[in-house]
């Protein structure tokens, strides 16, 4: 196995990780990526195959178990009960209840709301120059999945700036300031979350937190713990996904010189998924080893861990051609941007949802829409989003002002 090194913070490797992944998936199936001191696979066929090996997964096998420090004890109390983190038969049971509230059809009844809330922001956006993320691509998903759960679309700022804090304990750039914001963070937005599983326990509505309480499963149901950590994954895990890949989608399409009529209805899925595949939010995703198993020539033994490149997957010459081209036009084939097997993403056809609509309201409206400064991508990895996204829209009437007059 070939030993690579690279530092995830290094700033050339933030704004350009690609040529990284060229060479390492060029070295073999599994390279030993040294600053993560682990193996690393970059390539289509051994990514997904871990991804579906019932062999790894995303909990820490009992032995390899570390009691948290304590500074870090809020935080890792709403982890212990994420289904993100957790393996058969827990995960099983809190997937299948979710599932249940968390439906297709209920998803598929949002999209006018989530088309009249971004020509609502459209309609907002200032003259000249403005960042597209705070005004646009923050937006859309966090007041969406405020108005999912039934919690005050007014908190959307706290709920954001909570958030953010919290995934950041993902981040390469993660140190002792990071922890304590994410532990502050987790204890806010656990005691906010609880207040309102409590009501909506004496007083149901139709919102999701009441659906979640309703979901039952074999005489099981959701645990006040297991609800508000629910809450608190759909959003972090939702709001980080959409914001970077709308901020990255429209990037790339106005650097294309992409059209709005690549959004048009019939058009507008093959264009998102090779946004997805092109640029995806999140590059990095970890698994353990459950057994002594074999991959290509390297013996993982039990609580090893292997890191899985999403984003290398995802441009592999052995399944898509020339993919370091953003092609609109490129047949959609499975891309690995959402994860795959047991994990794959419960807020993915959400988030594809939001992404059509976002994208297609945005150059609908904004057909002269161009960067005003060259973009640059922020410190967050194994995340990839933008740290500002400065844009001049001069949006033209649409059906939320129209409708107004």
């Amino acid at each position: 196995m070939q030993q690579l090194a690279q530092s995830p913070t290094d700033p050339a490797f933030v704004q350009d990780p690609y040529p990284f992944y060229a060479r390492a998936r060029a070295a073999g199936p599994l390279v030993w990526w040294e600053d993560y001191a682990m193996p690393a696979a970059f390539d289509h066929a051994t990514v997904g195959a871990i991804l579906r090996d019932r062999r790894f997964g995303r909990e820490v096998p009992p032995e390899r178990a570390e009691t948290p420090p304590a500074h870090l004890a809020p935080f890792y109390a709403v982890e212990a009960h994420s289904m993100l983190e957790l393996e058969p038969p827990r995960h099983t049971r809190l997937r299948g209840l979710v599932l249940r509230a968390f439906t297709t059809r209920r998803i598929a009844a949002m999209a006018p709301e989530i088309e009249a809330l971004c020509h609502g922001l459209i309609d907002a956006f200032p003259d000249g120059p403005f960042d597209l993320l705070p005004a646009y691509a923050q937006k859309v998903p966090v007041i969406v999945i405020a108005r999912l759960l039934g919690v005050p679309e007014t908190m959307a700022d706290q709920l954001l700036a909570w958030s953010n804090a919290m995934v950041a304990m993902y981040q390469a750039r993660r140190d002792r300031a990071v922890e304590d914001a994410a532990a502050r963070a987790a204890a806010d937005f656990a005691a906010f979350l609880r207040a309102y599983v409590e009501e909506r326990r004496e007083r149901p509505a139709d919102d999701l937190i009441t659906h979640l309480i309703a979901a039952e499963e074999e005489g099981e149901k959701l645990t006040t713990d297991e609800l508000v950590t629910t809450c608190i994954l759909l959003l972090n895990a939702g709001h980080e996904a959409t914001v970077h890949t709308l901020g990255n989608g429209v990037k790339t399409l106005l650097e294309e010189g992409v059209g709005p009529e690549r959004l048009a209805p019939d058009r507008a899925e093959a264009t998102v998924e090779e946004i997805l595949r092109f640029d995806p939010p999140l590059h990095l995703f970890t698994r353990y080893a459950y057994a002594p198993v074999e991959i290509a020539g390297h013996r993982f033994e039990r609580g090893e861990q292997v890191a899985l490149m999403l984003a290398a997957a995802n441009r592999d010459p052995a399944v898509w051609d020339a993919p370091e081209r953003f092609d609109a036009d490129r047949a959609p084939r499975t891309n690995l941007a959402f994860g795959a097997g047991l994990h794959f993403c419960v807020g993915a056809p959400l988030a594809r949802l939001e992404l059509r609509i976002a994208l297609a309201a945005l150059f609908d409206r904004c057909p002269g829409l161009r960067l005003a400064e060259r973009p640059r991508y922020a410190d967050l990895y194994h995340f990839h989003g933008l740290e500002a996204l400065s844009v001049v829209a001069d949006p033209r009437a649409g059906p939320a002002n129209a409708a107004r007059r």
